[in-house]
C-alpha cells in the first residue's frame, strides 16, 4: 500500500493473533463448572468473570461455557453475577473466543443483526448523505456498527467486505443480498486474511460468488479515481480521508505542496484540481501506487503533479539537504505501530523521525498536516511525539486541530483502539 506496505488499520478489521494450543484452550474454557441457577439461562450462553464493555474478550475472561455452544453461533453473555449481559459470535478456535455485538437484558438474535446492517446503512445514505458528495464510503465499520468481524466497503456498484469472524463469515450469504439491496450495489469482492481464516476456521473455498471486477470508477467531491480489484486487497483508495482531503484542497491555492506516502495520489489530486495548487509533488515507495496515481492525475485531466518513486525518509532528507521547502507539507504514512512493547517504540520512533524531516521542509509559518492510522497510538501520544520532534528541532507549532476519518468511520467508546487515524493540522513557526 504505502511505504513499508503495511495495510492502514481501517481497512484492516481486528486481527486476533495465535494463541495457544487450541485443544489446551478448549479444555480449559470448558471446564469451569456451571454456577449455581444456570439451568435458568438461555443456551447457549458464556459467562464472564469480569465486567468489560469491550468487544473483543479474551479466554482469561470467561468462565463457564454451555456445553452446546458452538463454533460461529450467537451466544447470550451473562455477567459475574448470573444477569443478561448482552450476546454476540462464539468461536474457540479464535484468540478472542467470545466477540461480544450487544449489550443489554435482551437476547440477541439474528433480526437484531439485520437491523443493525440496516441502521449502519442508513446512517451513511439517508444521514449523512453520502452519495450527494461520493459513491465510496465505508457501509458498515465492524464493532462500531454491532457486527464484529466485518467491513464493508462500497465502491460505485461493488461492495468490498472484509471479514474477520467465523460468526460474520457464515452469515454472508444471507447479508450480501440485503447489503446490495440497501446499498444499490450488485457486484462485491470477498476478502479474509490467510492468518485470520485458518485461526477462525473459515474455508474461504466456500466464498459467495459474484460476477467479475477488476477496475472501477469512483467519483469524490467532483475528482474521479480508479479503483484495481486485480491487485488483490489494495483497493487503492482510502475512503477514510475524504473530509480531510477536502479541506487540504481549500487550503493550498496558488502554493507548493509535498505529499510525502501519496499512495495513489487522492490528496494531491483534489490539492491541484480543486484547490489550484501552484505545485505538488508526491512520493511513494510502492510502484504500483505511483502508477495508480499517475492514472488517477490523467483521469482528472492531465493533472500536473511530480510523482515521485522513492521512500519518504530518503526523499525528505534529500531536501532538507537541498534547502527545499514547502508552504504545505502533507505526511500519511502507513501504519507504523504493529503491536506492543518494543514494536509500539520502533513505530513511535518511525513517527517522530519522519515528522522531524517533514517539519524542516515547512516554510516559516507554512502548513504541515500529520497522519497516523495506527489504532494502538492514541490522539495524545501521537501529538506529543509530533510537538517533541519540533522541540528538537528548536521550532514551534501552532496547532489548529485534530480531525479524524469521516462519519462513516465511527468509533467505539468502549474501543478506543477503533481511534485509529488521527490528523493533526497545525502552522510551523
Amino acid at each position: 500500500m504505502r511505504e513499508f506496505h503495511k495495510p492502514r488499520h481501517q481497512d484492516r478489521p481486528f486481527r486476533p493473533q495465535s494463541y495457544g494450543t487450541r485443544p489446551q484452550q478448549a479444555a480449559r474454557l470448558r471446564r469451569e463448572s456451571a454456577p449455581d441457577g444456570s439451568d435458568q439461562w438461555t443456551a447457549p450462553w458464556v459467562q464472564l468473570k469480569y465486567f468489560s464493555y469491550n468487544p473483543a474478550i479474551f479466554p482469561r475472561m470467561l468462565g463457564a461455557v454451555s456445553p452446546d455452544a458452538r463454533d460461529g453461533q450467537l451466544i447470550n453473555v451473562y455477567d459475574k453475577n448470573g444477569e443478561l449481559f448482552g450476546g454476540g459470535f462464539w468461536n474457540e478456535k479464535s484468540r478472542t473466543p467470545l466477540r461480544v455485538l450487544a449489550h443489554g437484558r435482551d437476547v440477541l438474535t439474528e433480526k437484531a443483526l439485520d437491523d443493525a446492517i440496516r441502521k449502519a446503512v442508513a446512517w451513511r445514505r439517508d444521514v449523512c448523505r453520502l452519495d450527494e458528495v461520493t459513491n465510496a464510503y465505508r457501509v458498515l465499520h465492524g464493532d462500531s456498527d454491532g457486527i464484529g468481524g466485518l467491513i464493508v466497503d462500497r465502491y460505485n456498484d461493488v461492495l468490498s467486505l472484509e471479514v474477520s469472524t467465523l460468526g460474520a463469515w457464515l452469515r454472508l450469504d444471507s447479508w450480501l443480498p440485503l447489503l446490495h439491496e440497501l446499498c444499490g450495489t450488485s457486484r462485491h469482492v470477498v476478502q479474509v486474511d490467510e492468518s485470520i481464516a485458518r485461526m477462525e476456521g473459515i474455508d474461504t473455498r466456500q466464498t459467495p460468488s459474484s460476477d467479475p471486477v477488476r477496475l472501477v470508477r469512483i467519483h469524490e467531491n467532483g475528482v474521479q479515481f480508479e479503483v484495481d480489484f486485480a491487485q488483490g486487497h489494495k483497493t487503492g483508495f482510502f475512503c477514510d480521508q475524504r473530509d480531510n482531503r477536502l479541506k487540504l484542497s481549500r487550503l493550498v491555492q496558488g502554493k507548493t505542496m509535498l505529499d510525502l506516502c501519496c499512495y495513489s495520489g487522492g490528496f494531491s489530486i483534489l490539492a491541484k484540481k480543486l484547490g489550484g495548487a501552484a505545485e505538488v509533488t508526491a512520493v511513494d515507495l510502492d510502484e504500483k501506487a505511483i502508477s495508480m496515481a499517475k492514472r488517477n492525475a490523467n483521469i482528472n485531466g492531465q493533472q500536473r503533479i511530480d510523482f515521485v518513486h522513492a521512500d519518504a525518509f530518503v526523499y525528505a532528507r534529500q531536501m532538507v539537504r537541498n534547502g527545499r521547502l514547502f508552504d504545505v507539507v502533507l505526511l500519511d504514512p502507513p501504519k507504523f505501530v504493529q503491536g506492543r512493547d518494543e514494536a509500539y517504540e520502533e513505530g513511535i520512533k518511525k513517527y517522530h523521525d519522519l515528522n522531524m524531516l517533514g517539519m524542516q521542509c515547512v516554510r516559516p509559518g507554512g502548513l504541515f498536516v500529520t497522519c497516523s492510522c495506527s489504532g494502538l497510538v492514541s490522539p495524545g501520544e501521537f501529538e506529543k511525539t509530533v510537538i517533541k520532534a519540533a522541540q528538537r528541532l528548536g521550532r514551534r507549532l501552532q496547532i489548529v486541530e485534530m480531525s479524524g476519518p469521516g462519519w462513516d468511520h465511527p468509533f467505539l467508546s468502549t474501543y478506543p483502539e477503533g481511534r485509529y487515524l488521527k490528523v493533526l493540522w497545525a502552522r510551523v513557526l
